[in-house]
């Protein structure tokens, strides 16, 4: 990096840009070499302009003049700091002494920009852009490295920076369950989110917004990120300055391991023993869990959590000394971490072999070693140009020799992608970039975890797939906007990216992926393998394809023997102006049914069996009877029926794996129970659908004096099974509930929680039910006999 010299100036046009004429040596402007220069004229006066300029005598400088002549006016350092990342000035657009500076942080003058002594407070630091209402200056909406904030009060406050707009350089996905995604993010601290089912660990807000949780796994805003393979709790993260931490999320205890201790700023590459980058790999071996591994020029390795440290290579790098000197430019220097070159900047220990590592540095060679560092070879690809920067190397989980390399130079004005494979240790290399968009520098690849041959690339425009092994891309964008993708991570059933500026999405199932193949478009139909489900955590997915848009579309759930559990049918849309979700009565709400559209269809299943019988306009309190039990782990089927013809999946629902002390035969003894008093539920309120159907009849024949007796006999047995009187949801705080809905909230109670149910649950059970064998005898006995009834 490198600025100021003889192209940097100030210019101006009076007729639309056509001709310029140069301000830079007006009158009082500075006399030696300038750098950046960021300028504002004030829409109160045009003749008034201010201009901040970088050069050894710079700041801020006025003109009342339109340019002819200046006055420098303030020369302090904190606006004129870092110039290459600031330099931006602003004119209030209703007072003409009034204008805003900012940097690191975010000034205003109202003396024509003499000082600048008013420091605005805003969401975070590092300030970089503004807009100012032209009508209302107390408008205004600011970007800084945290992202976007408004303020309708002069800046006095701001709107939180509470939306996705994260920018990731590395991403890992932990070994939890729910898996976490845990990365770096720019001028930030590190975050670990979970992908799903952590809902145990959020806060309950006041807010119609969704809630989600995370925390800081140690290290700093640019580094790598490494789980612990033997204790989940222990993360390793690194930041600029060669800063590595140990932290342990149990504790909450953070230690710095750092390989070698020296700290360094505006000091240039050439000039430190071990140098770090800004983004410098850690990794551990997966073959070996105890081998941990970082990068300066040399790699290092840890047996000990970082205790100590013992370097087991050569400088791995190219090292021209052109490229080890000061940066930043003619005038301000900025050295401190990015802009160290020179160093490993990928490393992949192998999956197949303990003893063999691939390492890639930022310019332009690739090593390996298959001996554990005693010995490394140069394999980098011939037709690699040089100084170009090895961005990630990803070893194959499914063939020894074979790994893929992303490559960028867009730093020279070469913004091609990159990407090399090799299946034969770096021998021989392959450039693997048709079908990229040219313009799209890679920054990622990855190979799927499961089908080989299937890679991903994130690139400076999105996210692409190849189905053969790189031989050709294409886009796998869907509904992502147009963005870095800096990082790829493939887990059991998804692919997790981490952009730059959009924060981190997940592809979830990716079933569809991984059985594409250029047949498939063509199949009528095709239902793809589907994944495990766990109990409360993730439901059973079931995703297919249809060539065309399908009259009907049925799902249906067998147990291990094939006998059917559910059965889930739909039919094409007849009324398409009708949401999905709107109820035809006020009755308990319908399950979503399998779509029949043209294209990729997803259904999900619950997991749960069939629910209770119900009766229209049924009110129930603490307590969901039309919610089945839930499917008991093990090994189930789900077979998909469109256009007459059928096919089967196996699928297993397995126990939360988190869950200590459960046992199979504590869970079935739940399931028992749950699915008894669902039954006597359902004979409840069947008995109440069987005594209003009678006294329907009742009321169609003469009111003679022994009808009206039975209709009173039958209204004492209802009122028993159920609260006539509820009318609206909060009814049963002011009518006692009954029979049903104490059938129904026990049972909730029995599922609350995987666990063998507790005494009282068997004992409530067993009252219950002798109070509604009590009710239907009762029943029986008043029908008994009566033609019709």
């Amino acid at each position: 990096m490198w600025g100021g010299g003889g192209d940097s100036g100030l210019f101006k046009s009076t007729d639309g840009g056509d001709t310029w004429t140069e301000l830079t040596r007006k009158p009082g402007m500075p006399k030696g070499t300038v750098g950046k220069i960021g300028v504002t004229d004030s829409p109160v006066d045009p003749n008034r302009v201010w201009a901040i300029v970088e050069a050894e005598d710079g700041g801020v400088y006025r003109s009342d003049d339109a340019g002819m002549t200046w006055q420098r006016v303030n020369e302090e350092r904190k606006l004129r700091q870092r110039a290459f990342y600031y330099s931006r000035i602003y004119a209030d657009p209703q007072d003409k002494n009034s204008v805003y500076c900012l940097n690191v942080g975010f000034y205003k003058s109202t003396d024509g920009g003499v000082k600048f002594n008013k420091t605005i407070t805003v969401p975070h630091g590092d300030n970089h852009d503004l807009w100012i209402d032209p009508t209302d200056s107390t408008r205004m909406v600011a970007a800084n490295d945290g992202g976007g904030c408004v303020s309708v009060n002069g800046g006095i406050t701001w709107t939180d920076e509470d939306f996705p707009t994260a920018q990731l350089y590395h991403i890992t996905a932990t070994s939890d369950f729910p898996y976490q995604v845990a990365g770096a993010q720019q001028d930030n601290s590190t975050v670990a989110v979970p992908s799903e089912g952590w809902t145990n660990f959020m806060a309950r807000g006041n807010t119609v917004e969704k809630r989600e949780w995370s925390y800081d796994v140690g290290g700093g805003e640019s580094g790598y990120i490494a789980q612990d393979p033997k204790n989940p709790d222990i993360f390793y993260a690194g930041s600029q300055g060669a800063l590595l931490t140990r932290y342990d999320r149990k504790t909450g205890q953070t230690r710095d391991i750092q390989v070698y201790p020296r700290f360094f700023s505006g000091e240039p590459a050439s000039a430190l023993p071990e140098r770090w980058q800004w983004t410098y790999p850690i990794v551990f071996a997966p073959k070996d869990p105890n081998r941990l591994y970082v990068c300066s020029q040399h790699v290092w390795m840890s047996t000990n959590e970082g205790q100590s440290w013992t370097k087991i290579s050569p400088d791995l790098t190219l090292a021209d000394t052109a490229s080890l000197g000061k940066s930043g430019g003619l005038i301000t220097m900025d050295m401190n971490g990015p802009e160290i070159y020179a160093t490993v900047f990928a490393l992949a220990p192998s999956f197949h072999d303990v003893n063999t590592i691939w390492a890639g540095s930022d310019d332009g060679l690739l090593h390996i070693t298959r001996d554990h560092g005693k010995s490394w070879q140069k394999i980098t690809p011939p037709d690699m140009p040089k100084h170009t920067r090895i961005s990630l190397i990803d070893a194959s989980r499914h063939k020894p020799g074979t790994a893929c390399v992303a490559a960028k130079r867009y730093q020279m004005d070469d913004r091609a992608p990159y990407i090399w494979k090799t299946d034969d240790y770096g021998k021989t290399w392959k450039k693997i970039i048709n079908g990229l968009r040219a313009d799209a520098y890679v920054h990622a690849v990855r190979e799927d975890a499961t089908r080989p041959g299937l890679l991903y690339a994130g690139t400076e425009h999105g996210i692409w797939v190849s189905f053969t092994d790189g031989d050709n891309w294409e886009p796998l964008r869907l509904n992502l906007p147009d963005t870095q993708i800096a990082d790829i991570q493939v887990t059991e059933k998804d692919v997790v990216i981490g952009t730059h500026g959009r924060s981190i999405y997940v592809l979830d199932d990716v079933a569809p992926v991984r059985e594409f193949t250029a047949d498939l478009p063509t199949e009528a139909v095709h239902f793809f393998t589907p994944y495990y489900a766990v109990r409360r955590v993730q439901p059973a997915v079931f995703q297919y394809y249809l060539a065309k848009q399908a009259d009907s579309v049925k799902v249906e759930i067998l147990d291990s023997a094939g006998t059917l559990i559910h059965s889930f049918t739909g039919d094409k849309p007849k009324n398409p102006t009708k949401k999905d979700d709107e109820d035809e009565d006020d009755g308990p709400p319908k399950p979503k049914m399998p779509t029949t559209a043209a294209g990729l269809n997803r259904y999900e299943w619950d997991l749960r069996y069939p629910g209770s019988s119900s009766f229209k306009g049924m009110i129930m309190w603490g307590a969901r009877p039309t919610n089945g039990p839930l499917a008991l782990p093990g090994q189930y089927k789900v077979r998909l029926t469109v256009g007459g013809k059928s096919t089967t999946h196996p699928f297993e629902i397995k126990l939360d794996p988190r869950l200590k002390n459960v046992t199979p035969a504590d869970v079935q003894e739940q399931f028992k129970l749950a699915m008894k008093l669902r039954d006597q539920t359902s004979k409840a309120n069947d008995a109440v659908i069987q005594i209003r159907a009678i006294k329907e009849k009742l009321a169609k024949q003469p009111d003679n004096p022994a009808n009206k007796k039975l209709k009173e006999q039958l209204s004492i047995i209802e009122e028993n099974l159920y609260q006539i009187r509820n009318q609206s949801g909060q009814d049963p705080l002011n009518f006692p509930i009954k029979l049903n809905n104490r059938l129904a909230a026990l049972w909730r109670s029995v599922e609350t929680g995987d666990a063998k149910p507790t005494a009282g649950s068997y004992k409530v059970y067993d009252e219950l039910s002798a109070e509604l064998s009590t009710q239907l005898t009762e029943l029986d006995k008043l029908v008994k006999g009566k033609p019709g009834m």
